[in-house]
């Protein structure tokens, strides 16, 4: 039988949202910092969005 997960959609739909960065896309940044603090924007923008 099916059965839902909840967590496993909270972290599936949580990186449908970072997908929609162009930026966050692709890999292409130099250091790992960078990409994580690009991350940390992602989310910001989305729940500034939801104020």
């Amino acid at each position: 039988s099916f059965r839902v997960m909840p967590k496993r959609w909270v972290v599936e739909r949580s990186f449908a949202w970072l997908e929609k960065n162009r930026r966050l896309s692709k890999n292409h940044e130099r250091w790992l910092n960078t990409s994580l603090q690009f991350v940390h924007l992602a989310f910001l923008a989305l729940l500034l969005r939801r104020l």
